[in-house]
């Protein structure tokens, strides 16, 4: 008896690494989303007895999976990150190429959720939105939105080249497919810059995702471009804000593993579950995000259908955000528009 506390040290011992495995961190971006994740993807991943999720928050710094890569110090398992982080960390080796074999089909997901370095967690979508209680004709197109005699008032616009160009094309008659080849052109871009011209005294500008819905709600504006999550969020408060997604366009975040993790196994196994038709579904219940796996559409109610990106009524017109168009000429294009907005 008296060698039993020896052989129970050396069982915990032996237990540890067993239980380091059984952790598996996770990081997000928190707020409505970090919510709608723990909801849909970690409590039923440890309900599985796969593994205890730890959460962790941040801002998208890539700055930080870079340190930890480069060091050969990966604490953070999986992590979701937006597309151009997800093409950038991608080709400089920070993260690890995924086995689509252990994670699905891939005809099952929308093909943009689709790479080598990570899985579509969801898709949202920058749109344009109205406060219904004061405006009683809906705008239908982006040539309504610029149309200040049909609908007199300020228009909310995002202070910052992107989406702003390709909506302005857009209202300019330029057909969905073809807003980036017009845009690659130097014609194109003067035509862009020439319509937003056109509604320039007309547009208070946002930063943040929450000031759309507020200028909406206390009528600063009529119409307002805005992310669709935050509408969503308005909606569920009771404010009777309307999106309009004709001309949408929409992105996505995706789960990556950094480079040289110590458990590729056990985070493939919760990219896998979190990208399966059941858990996506859940997930967009909980938030107005549409998911990457097209089987869960049909999992959804019409009520919670109707509100998402990826509903084939609101994505038959909408605009895929082209991360490459932005990666090349970006850095002009937004320069070009500080100088222009500060005219």
């Amino acid at each position: 008896m008296k060698f039993q506390p020896v052989i129970l040290a050396l069982a915990a011992a032996a237990a540890l690494p067993a239980l380091a495995q059984s952790e598996l961190t996770i990081v997000n971006f928190g707020g409505a989303n970090g919510a709608a994740q723990k909801k849909a993807y970690f409590e039923p991943f440890e309900k599985s007895g796969a593994a205890k999720v730890v959460a962790v928050e941040y801002n998208g710094e890539q700055a930080k999976i870079k340190a930890m890569v480069e060091a050969k110090k990966v604490v953070w398992d999986v992590v979701e990150v937006e597309g151009p982080d997800l093409i950038r960390g991608c080709d400089e080796g920070l993260f690890e190429k995924l086995d689509w074999s252990k994670i699905g089909t891939k005809s099952d997901y929308q093909s943009a959720a689709v790479h080598e370095c990570g899985v579509g967690v969801f898709v949202w979508s920058t749109v344009m939105a109205y406060n219904a209680d004061k405006l009683k004709t809906a705008p239908t197109t982006w040539a309504d939105f610029w149309n200040t005699t049909k609908f007199p008032g300020k228009r909310g616009m995002r202070k910052g080249a992107r989406y702003n160009l390709e909506f302005a094309l857009m209202a300019d008659g330029v057909k969905t497919a073809d807003v980036y080849k017009v845009l690659a052109t130097k014609e194109g871009a003067d035509r862009a810059f020439k319509k937003l011209s056109e509604l320039k005294s007309n547009i208070q500008f946002w930063e943040a995702g929450a000031q759309p819905p507020q200028f909406l709600v206390a009528g600063d504006v009529v119409m307002s471009t805005a992310f669709n999550g935050r509408i969503d969020a308005a909606q569920r408060e009771g404010k009777n804000l309307q999106i309009t997604w004709t001309g949408g366009i929409y992105d996505l975040d995706y789960w990556v593993m950094p480079a040289g993790g110590p458990k590729k196994d056990l985070a493939t196994k919760f990219i896998a579950m979190a990208s399966s038709p059941n858990e996506q579904a859940e997930y967009a219940r909980n938030i107005s995000y549409g998911p990457t796996n097209n089987k869960a559409l049909a999992k959804l109610d019409a009520t919670v259908l109707n509100k998402l990106p990826t509903a084939p009524a609101n994505s038959k017109d909408a605009l895929r955000f082209n991360i490459s168009f932005w990666s090349d000429q970006g850095e002009a294009l937004e320069k070009r528009f500080a100088a222009w907005a500060a005219q």
